[in-house]
């Protein structure tokens, strides 16, 4: 056996230790939240869990958005969550589909929620969280998308045409908008009760389906909401009537939800237009909500020339122009969640976007985790997929490695403290990151011995790592793919640098 061959069987062996070392480290993390199904809670930037430390989500989106709607059903499970865990990945955005969830009026597929709870529940036992969404493009089938129960569209028999599927039907199908405006217009189903109506109780009933169930991170109310047929009058300065509506839909779910799990964090979207850069003025109430909000980089997409990364149309975490993610954080203190951004190749796309949202100090989940015969997406199923096929192992050419190397980075896990700043060096491979230890509640500082932890993925550091803390000690094992550092007495803050070796 060659040198090379040498060090191939010995990465392999080393990399066999470091899984079955986060394993056992993520399980002894795990083990309080999971016994007692706790949630996270909302605290202006973060999301922080039971011991009051602050989350940074880095996750993926798993929607399978044909008939059945289960991700199991596509082959999505255990070697999957094991994959997403050994890559540092923490939140899986988890699709349910309205038309699995209410078939009928008032009637509930308890089956079909008993295999999204084996899910989430299979998440769980690895150490991610679950934010269930309900998903929806194009409203449903009839107008070449999914989500509503056909009992649910209301177009008058208007014209169905063109058929010009994801996503010009947005813009060019008087049908699928005039659905739409049945929708937030609140009309009645055909059994008298209003379509948001039957939309607020159907999230209700799965929340308490799912009131015991470990690892849910919380609920994503609607995807990408469409105003309907007055689009138009939103660009570019956004129309406030129509966000009102949005606005009253989301108030209904947070509501309903609330009245079974008064802590569940839920996130809310503006509609699919800020997407671009069209302001929003979506801003529900409540204890516990976060904004939900993507990032599709328009000007990339469409091929325009950038000269930064803070224009309206490719970056609305800052956006500079109209009222971005920073601006309605400060008007409503609602966590912020970059839930979609991504259904690419270009690997300078994701990096920049990642890079970004470390800046902003936002968590995130990727579009997609596969292809999966998504019928309403802007490129094949490769274009968007991490994994190509979740029904085979996750591994070998059935994974995306450059576009895995563009996601899979160091982050904080979970923070004894108030991050301030994070960063990846892509180049030297060095991370650093500087919290102060004051609770993101705002209820005094955590005590010496607190831990805080940080994904060291092994794509990044093959070799292993070297850590550097000022204000704590590393207490995890040397190069376990999560480094865990206790805070040292009398520290303010923590700074932490990992080095490749």
């Amino acid at each position: 056996m060659g040198r090379r061959g040498a060090l191939a069987v010995l990465a392999g062996l080393v990399g066999l230790a470091m899984v079955a070392a986060l394993q056992a480290q993520v399980q002894a993390e795990t083990a309080s939240t999971s016994r007692s199904a706790a949630r996270p809670q909302t605290a202006g930037r973060f999301l922080v869990d039971s011991q009051g430390r602050a989350l940074i989500t880095a996750g993926v989106n798993m929607v399978y958005k044909l008939a059945p709607y289960r991700p199991d059903a596509a082959g999505f499970g255990a070697d999957d969550a094991a994959f997403l865990q050994r890559n540092g990945f923490t939140a899986v955005r988890l699709g349910l589909i309205w038309k699995a969830v209410e078939p009928r009026p008032g009637e509930y597929d308890d089956d079909y929620l008993a295999h999204i709870r084996a899910t989430v529940r299979t998440l769980a036992r690895h150490g991610i969280r679950s934010l269930l969404d309900f998903h929806q493009d194009l409203y449903n089938e009839r107008f070449q998308g999914e989500g509503a129960p056909d009992w649910a569209v209301i177009d008058q028999g208007v014209p169905n045409q063109p058929q010009a599927g994801f996503p010009a039907n947005y813009f060019l199908n008087p049908a699928m908008n005039r659905a739409y405006d049945h929708f937030w217009n609140n009309a009645a189903a055909p059994d008298g009760v209003g379509l948001v109506d039957h939309y607020a109780a159907a999230w209700r009933h799965v929340v308490a389906f799912m009131a015991t169930t470990p690892g849910l991170l919380g609920i994503d109310v609607f995807n990408e909401p469409w105003p309907g047929t007055a689009y138009a009058t939103c660009i570019p300065l956004g129309c406030r009537s129509l966000d009102a509506k949005v606005q009253r839909m989301s108030q209904k779910v947070i509501d309903a939800v609330h009245t079974v799990q008064p802590r569940l964090p839920v996130f809310y979207e503006p509609t699919l237009l800020f997407n671009s850069g069209v302001s929003t003025f979506v801003r529900p109430t409540g204890a516990d909500l976060g904004f939900s909000f993507h990032d599709y980089c328009v000007s990339h997409s469409l091929k325009v020339q950038r000269t930064d990364l803070t224009g309206a149309a490719c970056n609305v975490l800052n956006n500079r122009v109209w009222n971005g993610m920073e601006r309605q954080l400060q008007l409503t203190g609602a966590t912020p969640l970059l839930t979609e951004f991504g259904a690419t190749t270009d690997q300078t796309v994701l990096a920049d976007m990642v890079n970004r949202a470390a800046t902003h100090r936002v968590g995130w989940t990727y579009w997609a985790y596969c292809g999966c015969g998504d019928p309403t997406t802007s490129g094949p199923g490769a274009e968007q997929a991490l994994v190509l096929d979740p029904a085979e192992p996750p591994s070998g050419a059935n994974v995306e490695t450059d576009k895995l190397r563009a996601l899979a980075v160091p982050h904080p896990v979970a923070v004894a403290g108030t991050p301030t700043a994070y960063s990846f060096d892509r180049t030297s491979s060095v991370f650093s990151a500087t919290w102060s230890t004051r609770r993101a509640l705002g209820n005094g500082r955590f005590s010496a011995g607190a831990r805080s932890t940080i994904a060291t993925p092994v794509i990044e550091y093959p070799r292993g790592y070297t850590a550097r803390v000022v204000g704590g000690s590393v207490v995890s094992a040397p190069n376990a793919p999560r480094l865990a550092v206790s805070q040292s007495p009398g520290a303010a803050t923590v700074t932490v640098t990992v080095s490749p070796r």
